[in-house]
Order: C-alpha cells, then sequence, then structure tokens
C-alpha cells in the first residue's frame, strides 16, 4: 500500500496544472496517474495553435502548451507513473491501478479527479443506415491524421460544429481532402466564432445549420449520406433531404467527462454537465475528493482548464493539512442557474471559505443579443452587466467577491440568470 498526500488522476493540462498547484502550495507528497505512454494528454494531438493567449500570453500549439507544463512538472520534480490505469476509487480515498508492474493499491490523503472527457460516439445518436468504413469521431480522425500520419478519407462530410469538428475541417482541408459541409443540428454553432471564421468561412465551406444527418449510405465504405432540414423540434422536415456523396463522416455531437471512476467514489454528479457537483474549493460531495478540468465541465479554452486545475490542486493541499472548514454543516450558499443559464460551477459557496473571490462560470442554453447577465444575492440584484452576444459555445463568467457576502450575511442562495 503506498501512501501519497494528493493522488491525480490523469496527467492531461488539468492533471499537470493541478501537481503544480498542489506543490506550489507546499505538498512535497504529489502523485500523477496516467493511463497512456506520454503526459499531456488531448493536446499532444492539437497541433493548430491558439493555446496559451491566456496563460501565457503568447500563442502556442497544443504540444508546445502541453511541454510548458510538462518542463514544470520535470523541474520540479513532481512522480508520475506512466502506463498506469486506475481501476477504481473508495469514498475513504483508496486507489486501485495497474501497470506492467502488477496492482497497484493506494491511500491518499486527497484525490483530484482530472480524467478529461470523451466524444459521443455513433451510437448514442441512432442514425439509421448501414454501418461502414469511414464513419469516426472527429478526434479519432484528428488523431490519425496528426500523430500516425493516416488520412481518414478524401471526400468528407462533419456532423456537428463542435470545436474539434471545425478544427479537422480546416486540418483535413490542408491536407488535401475535399469537405463537402458541417451540418449542424441546433439553429446555431457549438464551436467558437472564431473557429468559424478561420476554419470555415475562411476556406468556403459551407455550414448548414438546422439540419441533420438522416440515413448513411455504403458498404463496405461509406458512399454518401442523406443529410435534411429539421423543424423547430429538431425533427427532419420531409421534402428537405439532400444526399451528399463522401467516403468519410466525422462526428463532433457533443464531449461527455470521464466520470466512470468517479461513481465509484460515490460522487453525486450534475444531470447537466456529466460532472462531478462541486463546492467553491471544486471538492465533491466526498470529502476530499476533488475535481478539475473537462471531467468537472467542458471548457472553451484550455487556459481556464490550467487555472481552474491550479486552484484544485491548491485546495487540495489545504485539506491534507486541514486548512479547510467543511460546509457538510449546511454552510453553503446554493447556486441557481435560470433564465437561459444552464448550469453554474461551482453549485455551492461557503463564504467562510472565500478568501478573496470565487470565479463561477456558466454556459448558455441558446444565442442570446444584447441582453443582461445579472447576478442576485437572495432577492436583491447585485450585478448586472450588458452582453452584446451570449453563446452556448462559449463559456461565461461572472465574479462572486468575499464583500457581498458581508453585505448579505444569511443569504441561502446567489441567482445567475439572462435579462432584458
Amino acid at each position: 500500500m503506498m501512501k501519497i498526500d494528493v493522488a491525480i488522476i490523469g496527467g492531461g493540462p488539468a492533471g499537470l496544472a493541478a501537481a503544480i498547484g498542489a506543490r506550489r502550495a507546499g505538498i512535497q507528497n504529489v502523485l500523477i496517474l496516467e493511463r497512456e505512454a506520454y503526459l499531456g494528454g488531448i493536446l499532444n494531438q492539437c497541433i493548430h495553435n491558439g493555446f496559451g493567449l491566456h496563460t501565457f500570453k503568447e500563442e502556442l500549439t497544443g504540444p508546445e502548451y502541453a511541454e510548458r507544463y510538462v518542463l514544470q512538472i520535470e523541474e520540479m520534480g513532481i512522480p508520475y507513473m506512466l502506463n498506469t490505469m486506475v481501476l477504481n476509487i473508495t469514498r475513504d480515498k483508496k486507489i486501485t491501478a495497474a501497470n506492467s508492474g502488477g496492482l497497484l493499491e493506494i491511500e491518499a490523503g486527497a484525490v483530484i479527479l482530472a480524467m478529461g472527457c470523451r466524444e459521443r460516439p455513433r451510437g448514442a445518436l441512432n442514425i439509421p443506415g448501414t454501418r461502414p468504413v469511414g464513419v469516426y469521431t472527429a478526434g479519432t480522425a484528428q488523431k490519425y491524421v496528426n500523430l500516425d500520419g493516416y488520412m481518414p478519407g478524401k471526400e468528407v462530410v462533419v456532423l456537428g460544429s463542435g470545436d474539434i469538428g471545425l478544427i479537422m475541417a480546416r486540418r483535413l482541408t490542408f491536407e488535401g481532402a475535399k469537405v463537402r459541409a458541417v451540418i449542424e443540428l441546433m439553429p446555431y454553432s457549438g464551436g467558437l466564432k472564431r473557429n468559424i471564421v478561420q476554419c470555415l468561412d475562411d476556406y468556403g465551406i459551407p455550414l448548414k445549420l438546422s439540419h441533420t444527418v438522416t440515413e448513411i449510405k455504403g458498404a463496405p465504405r461509406l458512399a454518401g449520406v442523406t443529410v435534411a432540414q429539421v423543424d423547430e423540434n429538431r425533427k427532419p422536415i420531409p421534402g428537405t433531404e439532400e444526399y451528399i456523396p463522401c467516403d468519410t463522416l466525422l462526428l463532433s455531437v457533443g464531449l461527455i467527462p470521464e466520470n466512470e471512476l468517479s461513481k465509484s467514489a460515490d460522487v453525486l454528479l450534475s444531470d447537466i454537465t456529466g460532472g462531478a457537483v462541486v463546492n467553491e474549493r471544486l471538492e465533491t460531495n466526498v470529502e476530499g475528493i476533488f475535481s478539475c478540468g473537462n471531467v468537472l465541465h467542458v471548457h472553451d479554452l484550455v487556459d481556464f482548464v490550467s487555472e481552474e486545475s491550479e486552484r484544485a490542486g491548491e485546495n487540495a493541499a489545504q485539506y491534507v493539512r486541514g486548512e479547510h472548514l467543511s460546509n457538510k454543516d449546511g454552510g453553503g450558499v446554493r447556486l441557481l442557474a435560470t433564465n437561459g443559464v444552464r448550469y453554474t460551477v461551482p453549485f455551492t459557496i461557503d463564504p467562510r471559505n472565500v478568501k478573496d473571490k470565487v470565479d463561477v462560470r456558466f454556459r448558455v442554453d441558446n444565442v442570446y443579443r444584447d441582453k443582461y447577465v445579472s447576478v442576485y444575492f437572495g432577492d436583491e440584484r447585485e450585478q448586472r452587466r450588458r452582453r452584446m452576444i451570449l453563446t452556448p459555445g462559449e463559456m461565461e463568467t461572472v465574479v462572486i467577491k468575499k464583500e457581498m457576502f458581508l453585505k448579505y450575511p444569511g443569504v441561502k442562495t446567489i441567482t445567475v440568470t439572462i435579462e432584458e
């Protein structure tokens, strides 16, 4: 049985930042467990630029961004285990893992969940038709092209306008493929505006909003897909069908936090985000187990993942030293997401643990133009900020300062909402 003060599950951007945060907070006995053969996670296959503008004030590729953190891990001497699969975590923070050396049992003072997310597969979409070769998730295609040197196909349709799908539309165009269209079920794109412009508009790739793929055709190789317009209930409209010949269909239809291990530890998960329900310290309902990065909620920028995860590492360090107050006694203030706000992270805030401020992240459920983001303490409006546009693809933030709790002592709820 190994005894570790802070054990971190995942060696991607969240896990690396969390380990650095814990070490900087004074915890020497830190261990990263990573199932792949290298640190850095998904960043290693994201060879496009656009990373690091917030964190490093310069534009980096994914591997360059990961390298900055891996070098810090090496310089600090933080140990890590690669090719190590975590099999189980218990409520009392006992970890069972396996690698080439055999079965490992680890007793941790605190556990940080940083497993990232996975793509939603075809099986979750229920698209009728054949089961041909040529249907991939966008992330799988990204790995084939950027790491393995394989082209998935030459005539491509992308279903879903998430950021990975948009980026792969451009990437495959660079490699000589013809991207015939990006098909999006919703009346708005799920990706960042800059990716729509830089990945689609700049290369003349059409984006069909309020459309979906209704049939997949071909055997053994994909021959084409049928696309149809959808109504306000997202149901295909008869008579709008269009057949698009293609040999490759990429799926970019959402990301799912990897929380199977969280469930084994009885961590409470949100029905909306798929991630853990956390308080202001990013601590789950299981005391001493923290969650951060895309396993908590899907972020739009890795810079925000790093910022959040460093805080998780610092908070785990405080927990190990017994420097935080538990809110198991009901001391937490509940955050409510209403009128266009889908969720907030964190879900509760204990004012006793707020030193300066808490960044509350949230996403909206639709495109809103010329609206106000308001924050209510109980029935009193404390903040009101005008926004020219709010979109589901971009994460938003409101700042809750310590003095607000002093202004409203005993408040039970904080509401984040969209108003005229």
